[in-house]
């Protein structure tokens, strides 16, 4: 079953058990989903379905900053409540470990050493990480300290 049918059958489960919450973050997901569909002219597949939702996942947890620094801890809550259920449907993330080996090891690659080889080392190390849901900013602070940029 593919990851838009999934979200589909759970959004049918979530409109017949009431919860508002899981049923709002899954309608949001299908139109972002549709949209994609809509901007391809064909059906959305898994690896696009997943670049989507990281997305979404992403929007979230810059909302859930500004909330924060805005004070308004009850719009933040609802946010990190939403990124939970985005992320379900998200592979596991990558690891600390999985992310500092695949950096050393783009590094080694790209011979990278110096901050200019930032954008070398970064490109490599985010291939590297391809489909184990890794956040960018995590591999790009890895890459940073490595590089002493």
């Amino acid at each position: 079953m593919t990851i838009v049918e999934t979200i589909e059958k759970d959004l049918v489960a979530a409109l017949r058990a009431q919860e508002t919450l899981k049923l709002s973050v899954l309608r949001m997901v299908k139109a972002a989903l549709m949209n994609k569909k809509v901007e391809h002219g064909k059906a959305v597949d898994d690896p696009e379905a997943l670049a989507v939702l990281r997305t979404l996942a992403k929007q979230r947890r810059e909302s859930v900053e500004a909330f924060r620094k805005g004070g308004r801890t009850d719009l933040a809550d609802k946010e990190e409540a939403e990124i939970k259920i985005v992320e379900a449907y998200l592979p596991a993330g990558a690891s600390d470990q999985d992310i500092d080996a695949a950096v050393a090891e783009a590094i080694a690659e790209t011979g990278a050493s110096t901050a200019k080889d930032f954008g070398k080392a970064m490109k490599a190390a985010v291939a590297k990480l391809a489909g184990k849901n890794a956040d960018g900013k995590r591999i790009s602070e890895k890459v940073r300290a490595k590089l002493g940029a």
